[in-house]
């Protein structure tokens, strides 16, 4: 399956963005699907991620400032982030986990 990740972009320290991430086939509602990012130089990190239910968990340091949601109708996941922190600066990946394949990433940027 292929994933297209798209939504990053430059905000300021509080803001706002919603990256989008559209898988090409139906698989998409029976897999988990993940959002991880990436800084240079550390291991890519997961987080949040959604079942196939809905349910979600999140990294602790974005717990209460980012949602995942899902539309299966549409084959994509979301990742609202909110409250934006300059240490939130990373690429994005998203990640199905039944087909284990990963978006081609979209860097966010937080300024200070």
């Amino acid at each position: 399956v292929q994933l297209q990740a798209s939504g990053g972009g430059l905000v300021q320290a509080g803001g706002s963005l919603r990256l989008s991430c559209a898988a090409s086939t139906s698989t998409f509602s029976i897999s988990d699907m993940g959002w991880y990012r990436q800084t240079p130089g550390k291991q890519r990190e997961l987080v949040a991620r959604i079942n196939i239910g809905g349910s979600t968990n999140y990294a602790d340091s974005v717990k209460g400032r980012f949602t995942i949601s899902r539309d299966n109708a549409k084959n994509t996941v979301y990742l609202q982030m909110d409250s934006l922190k300059p240490e939130d600066t990373a690429v994005y990946y998203c990640k199905s986990f039944w087909t284990n394949s990963w978006g081609q990433g979209t860097l966010v940027t937080v300024s200070s």
